[in-house]
């Protein structure tokens, strides 16, 4: 199956992963609750990165142990860059992480009919970024809180 490519008329946010059963994302996000930057694959998704686009968290991992699904929302400050050498790409961001009370999980996001195609749900083992569509990103802020 080929992945749908990304436009940016149709770009309502990136979507970033982080996977909980690699990272103690619950202790990282205590300590410091800010994302300053993220790794992302390098590709046509990557350099379509730009300051001022919407960027959400997504808490992934084995389900049992946390309530994954969207745990921040911000910005994207810049371009995608390459890492030093050998080192992996990543976006820089101002991107709170939301307090654990304002996380929207992973099943009211799949109870609502119109984020069912998200891609993370189709694709959950693709590479960062992922995306949201402008509806997606405004059904999405539907779970948000104000």
């Amino acid at each position: 199956m080929t992945e749908p490519r990304v436009r940016l008329d149709d770009l309502g946010a990136w979507l970033i992963k982080g996977n909980a059963d690699q990272v103690d994302l619950t202790a990282r996000f205590a300590w410091d609750p800010q994302v300053a930057s993220w790794c992302v694959r390098p590709g046509y998704r990557a350099r379509l990165m730009r300051a001022g686009q919407a960027v959400v968290f997504w808490a992934s991992g084995s389900r049992r142990r946390l309530p994954y699904g969207v745990w921040g929302i911000g910005r994207v400050t810049g371009p995608a860059e390459p890492g030093p050498s050998g080192q992996p790409w990543s976006v820089p961001l101002d991107l709170p992480i939301l307090a654990e009370r304002d996380r929207v999980p992973r099943l009211r996001l799949r109870a609502d009919e119109r984020l069912t195609d998200l891609e993370v749900f189709r694709q959950p083992q693709a590479a960062n970024p992922s995306y949201l569509t402008v509806a997606q990103f405004a059904a999405l802020r539907n779970h948000l809180p104000s």
